[in-house]
C-alpha cells in the first residue's frame, strides 16, 4: 500500500504575523513515531530552520507536534518537511506553506 507522503492539507496558509505548531498523524505510517527532524525550507530550497523555527518537535502517542514556525516573509512559499522512524522505517512528510500578509 502506497501512502501519500503530501500532507492533504497542503498548501497550509499562514499570515506573516502569526507563529503556528503544526501537528501530524502518524498512523497512516505506523505507530509510536521517534527519531523525528523538522526542516523548513525557502521556495529556493534553501534551509531557513534555524531563523523560522522556534523550540523542537515532539510526540504524543502517534501525533507530531512541529516546533513554532514563525517570521514567515508575505508573498514566500516554504515546505515544511517532517522526518520520523516507525516500524522500523524511516519516512518523510511534507506541506507547503503559502505566507500571506
Amino acid at each position: 500500500m502506497t501512502i501519500q507522503r503530501k500532507i492533504i492539507e497542503s498548501p497550509l496558509k499562514q499570515g506573516a504575523d502569526e507563529q503556528i505548531y503544526y501537528t501530524l498523524t502518524t498512523t497512516p505510517w505506523g505507530s509510536s513515531p521517534s527519531a523525528i527532524t523538522t526542516v523548513l525550507k525557502n521556495s529556493a530550497g534553501t534551509d531557513v530552520s534555524a531563523t523560522n523555527l522556534s523550540g523542537s518537535s515532539s510526540v504524543n502517542g502517534n501525533i507530531i507536534t512541529t516546533p513554532l514556525v514563525t517570521g514567515l516573509t508575505a508573498g514566500t512559499s516554504y515546505r515544511l518537511e517532517i522526518k520520523f522512524t516507525v516500524s522500523q522505517n524511516v519516512v518523510k512528510a511534507w506541506a507547503d506553506i503559502h505566507c500571506e500578509v
